[in-house]
């Protein structure tokens, strides 16, 4: 028996670029199929700001402090940026002694909202009380500082429950 042939010239050039096209979207498909088992059900939750704050040389900025008092950092870890963190160092060991306080009175919400006078300690609350960097509120989120190898200071913002995210299926 003979094998059939195709017998005109357009035919004869399209049989394998369609054979091509045909191989290459099986091919697809089998690739597709394998990196939807790999990657599973599992979903990605990534949030729009970063997770930690990095400051900079510890040596600098406990020199800074200490001189001219805490350093306010408005609207951290936030799109929206209604948190303002306060930083402040405590002895003469840049290593140790690093705290964050959120930027309103313990005993107020975040609505009272203090400003600094300027090169001291004290504040000036939404009352026009003056307060104390350590009557200020401590962090609620889990806000500490970090000290990377005993050279750089970095603001880790911790839980950050009211940003936006957005979950990605992997």
């Amino acid at each position: 028996m003979r094998r059939p042939e195709l017998s005109s010239p357009a035919a004869r050039a399209m049989a394998p670029v369609v054979a091509g096209i045909g191989f290459f979207a099986v091919l697809g498909l089998v690739l597709f199929g394998i990196a939807a088992l790999m990657s599973g059900e599992q979903a990605q939750t990534t949030t729009f700001t970063p997770d930690r704050l990095q400051v900079g040389n510890v040596e600098r900025w406990s020199e800074t402090v200490n001189a001219n008092g805490p350093v306010l950092f408005p609207g951290l870890g936030t799109t929206s940026g209604e948190r303002t963190i306060v930083l402040d160092h405590n002895g003469s060991d840049p290593q140790r002694g690093w705290i964050v306080y959120y930027a309103y009175p313990a005993d107020r919400d975040a609505s009272c909202a203090v400003v600094q006078i300027e090169g001291t300690d004290d504040f000036t609350d939404c009352e026009q009380r003056t307060v104390n960097v350590a009557d200020l509120a401590p962090p609620t989120n889990g806000e500490y500082p970090v000290i990377e190898d005993r050279k750089v200071l970095f603001i880790d913002l911790g839980d950050r429950p009211l940003d936006p995210t957005t979950t990605v299926a992997s």
